[in-house]
């Protein structure tokens, strides 16, 4: 886990903050994300509090895990996954430099924005810690609101702007890594999802893919825009069992022992319909297996091989 490593070894207490809140990703869905960023003047209590959060989610986590279309995470553990397979290097361009047209100036270069990223310098590193707004940088939830202040034991009104910082940040950048605490806030962020849409489209195309059925529409349905089933549609690409002869006989051969009620035509190709879609969704995924002691046979949401 050199990565987290590394991260817990900085010196947090000299490092130099600047909180940047950026609106997007924007543009089309299949493109590259764009980004507008605007930093922002912060007190010391701000930093202090960035600082606090930065070393409280480090704290937590004690494990490292690879990330994977359809790997998760826990309360004590974060995903890990190169920083050029995703759109990071956008993000990062975005928020590069402090320069003065960037600087937020006035109260609606804060509102709306979609995340914020608190980037902290020691040195010649740098580390981006990202995190998804609350409701509250929302014009439309400060235009609805009246905020009040309790201080001399009664409530007066409060004008002023106000924006939630968290105590929990969605994801890092550093050292061409990036560790994702939060998996839908960092793929909705880094627009990771686009990327499974494409490779769904050319699983589409996949003439071995084509092959093992009489008719891939029912499954293209049933998959549609599901962010869980792009993920499983993705992981069935990587795994490729579908262009093992082998696997695909023992299917066709064992299914009934699993509890699956795949269709098969004459020629062994797989008989997709509504009804048996998530089964070939598991069988495809290699997910459902049985015990070698209990005997039992259970559905898993992810598989690891073990070396023996």
């Amino acid at each position: 886990m050199p990565a987290l490593q590394d991260l817990k070894a900085l010196d947090l207490a000299n490092a130099q903050v600047t909180l940047w809140s950026v609106k997007g990703p924007s543009g089309p869905a299949a493109a590259a994300p764009g980004y507008s960023g605007r930093w922002v003047d912060t007190t010391d209590g701000v930093d202090a509090a960035l600082k606090e959060t930065f070393a409280g989610e480090l704290a937590k986590i004690e494990e490292v895990i690879e990330y994977g279309l359809l790997a998760q995470n826990n309360e004590a553990s974060a995903l890990q996954i190169p920083a050029d397979e995703t759109h990071a290097n956008l993000l990062i361009d975005e928020v590069a430099a402090e320069i003065p047209v960037k600087k937020a100036s006035q109260v609606n270069h804060l509102f709306n924005a979609k995340f914020y990223v608190a980037k902290f310098v020691v040195g010649d590193q740098i580390v981006f810690a990202v995190k998804k707004t609350e409701s509250g940088w929302k014009t439309k939830k400060a235009a609805s609101v009246r905020n009040l202040y309790f201080a001399d034991q009664q409530l007066a009104i409060d004008d002023r702007p106000h924006f939630e910082l968290s105590k929990t940040f969605d994801f890092f950048i550093f050292d061409d890594n990036v560790l994702v605490r939060n998996k839908g806030a960092f793929e909705s962020v880094l627009r990771y999802k686009s990327t499974q849409r494409e490779d769904f489209v050319e699983l589409q195309a996949e003439a071995e893919f084509l092959a093992a059925f009489v008719d891939v529409a029912p499954l293209v349905a049933y998959v549609g825009d599901n962010k869980i089933q792009l993920r499983r549609a993705c992981a069935i690409r990587q795994k490729g069992h579908y262009r093992d002869v082998d696997f695909m006989g023992r299917l066709r051969a064992d299914q009934a022992e699993y509890g699956f009620t795949i269709e098969f035509d004459g020629d062994g190709k797989i008989v997709a319909t509504p009804e048996t879609c998530a089964q070939i969704m598991k069988a495809l995924l290699d997910h459902r297996l049985k015990s070698g002691f209990s005997r039992l046979v259970y559905d898993v949401q992810d598989t690891t091989p073990v070396a023996l």
